[in-house]
């Protein structure tokens, strides 16, 4: 939970008190590799800090899934679209290696905004970066290419490689495996 604290405490400052509610309010989910976190028709009963993992956002098909996102440790995951306007989510989240959330419901997320001093600081400050990032994907799919999209990718997660299949990683960028595979040989 010190992580979740560091991270709030980048962007307020955070009183004991305040802590004190939001961290009992959190509940901890421990998930293996390839589970399930968020069904697809499911509501989203959960934003969650990621203490260690990677989830992927995934849209179910029968011949391939179609990846749009990747959640990693350090960072806050949800269906956000439907935990807020709380209805059945339209994709899944999946988990890609061993996963440990600290979850908060939507209920106790509105306990915190309305009893502490920062916690509308926290949610507007969280709900702008999601829409940075969001904002700058789609861009990034009108305006590059997948060869730009899949360095850019590496530049911000070197890590990658080494814990998400390529598959879904030429979904993300928008190729099929064979065209990743392509670009792979041309910058190696």
């Amino acid at each position: 939970m010190d992580e979740i604290r560091s991270y709030f405490e980048k962007l307020v400052t955070l009183s004991d008190k305040d802590w004190e509610l939001f961290s009992s309010k959190l509940i901890k989910r421990e998930f293996s590799k390839k589970s399930i976190v968020l069904k697809l028709g499911q509501k989203e009963n959960y934003l969650s800090f990621i203490e260690k993992g990677i989830i992927r956002f995934c849209i179910p098909n029968e011949l391939d899934d179609l990846t749009f996102g990747f959640a990693f440790s350090n960072n806050f995951v949800s269906a956000y679209d439907f935990f807020l306007n709380r209805e059945p989510s339209s994709y899944q989240l999946e988990t890609l290696t061993e996963t440990i959330l600290w979850s908060l419901t939507y209920d106790d997320l509105q306990q915190i905004y309305a009893e502490t001093e920062v916690g509308n600081t926290i949610g507007r400050l969280t709900s702008e970066a999601l829409f940075l990032k969001k904002t700058k994907r789609e861009l990034s799919l009108l305006s590059t290419t997948a060869e730009q999209r899949y360095l850019s990718l590496f530049e911000e997660q070197p890590h990658l490689l080494q814990q998400i299949p390529l598959k879904y990683i030429a979904s993300y960028i928008g190729v099929t495996p064979q065209a990743l595979s392509r670009i792979r040989k041309r910058i190696s």
